[in-house]
């Protein structure tokens, strides 16, 4: 019986986590189909992968600056929707530090800063698979009506 199956209140935090990941990965067209991982969820945190394609690639030869957003942004999503609450982003700034290149392997680190009440601050490191900072992200979310999984 997987965790999803369990009602959330017999979860410890970090099973309640994965279970909302599981459940909104099932649905999550945009990042499977970008080929993204998720590699560590726990509350407030996740981690996604994804591999820069030739398809990704701008006029200069760089990952599009949409595609490496893309990755830090489902990263917010997946650690800012790890208590069962759904929670959207209000608010998400970039800094760009370096570019990513074709074939490189980004790793979207997301945490927790701040949640209190219905608003919470994360901030995701992206690097490549050199450990090379490539962006920054910090994303502002505000929770919604509805849960992950039934109460």
């Amino acid at each position: 019986m997987t965790s999803a199956m369990l009602s959330p209140s017999c979860l410890t935090p970090r099973q309640l986590a994965e279970a909302c990941a599981e459940a909104m990965w099932s649905t999550d067209w945009t990042s499977q189909r970008l080929g993204m991982q998720i590699e560590h969820i726990a509350p407030g945190e996740a981690t996604l992968t994804m591999r820069i394609t030739e398809d990704m690639l701008n006029g200069h030869g760089n990952a599009h600056g949409g595609f490496i957003f893309s990755v830090a942004d489902s990263a917010f999503a997946f650690a800012c929707n790890t208590y069962n609450q759904r929670a959207v982003g209000h608010q998400a700034a970039i800094t760009y530090m370096a570019p990513g290149r074709n074939g490189d392997l980004l790793t979207a680190s997301a945490r927790e800063v701040h949640r209190a009440g219905r608003n919470g601050i994360y901030d995701v490191h992206v690097t490549n698979d050199r450990g090379e900072p490539v962006a920054e992200f910090r994303g502002h979310s505000r929770t919604v009506k509805g849960t992950h999984l039934p109460e």
